[in-house]
């Protein structure tokens, strides 16, 4: 028996919808980016614990992206917290185990904000990597 509100797999609707809207926020900015001459490198990189959003690369730049998505833009920019900041810098520091290649690129913690009926803004060096 389930309660009302989940489904069989233990997911309430709440965070569906929520993971639905993080999946179309990440397309939206994998879009925004290529037009900007990025290449996409990896999608959702992690998991348990802390996820890099998108790796994008454009010439010797490694941008390691943190996208998200609010009602209002505002709420967006201010989303990203220290400790948010800490969990995003342990997977680069993963990541960057996995691509020993990616050390000779400059590398860079970016974000991409995003709110209905608002032109998405990217932020480059959004905060400081401590690696």
């Amino acid at each position: 028996m389930t309660r009302a509100g989940t489904d069989p797999g233990g997911r309430s609707h709440k965070a569906k919808r929520s993971g639905l809207t993080g999946r179309r926020a990440e397309w939206l900015a994998i879009l925004w980016l290529t037009a900007k001459g990025y290449r996409l490198l990896e999608r959702r990189f992690g998991g348990k614990g802390g996820e890099i959003d998108l790796v994008m690369k454009r010439g010797r730049t490694i941008a390691f992206v943190e996208v998200k998505a609010r009602r209002h833009l505002d709420d967006a920019m201010i989303a990203i917290t220290p400790e948010k900041q800490r969990l995003v810098e342990r997977r680069i520091r993963h990541w960057l185990s996995r691509n020993p290649w990616a050390g000779s690129h400059h590398l860079r913690a970016d974000a991409v904000f995003l709110a209905p009926w608002c032109r998405p803004r990217h932020v480059p060096a959004a905060f400081a990597l401590v690696l």
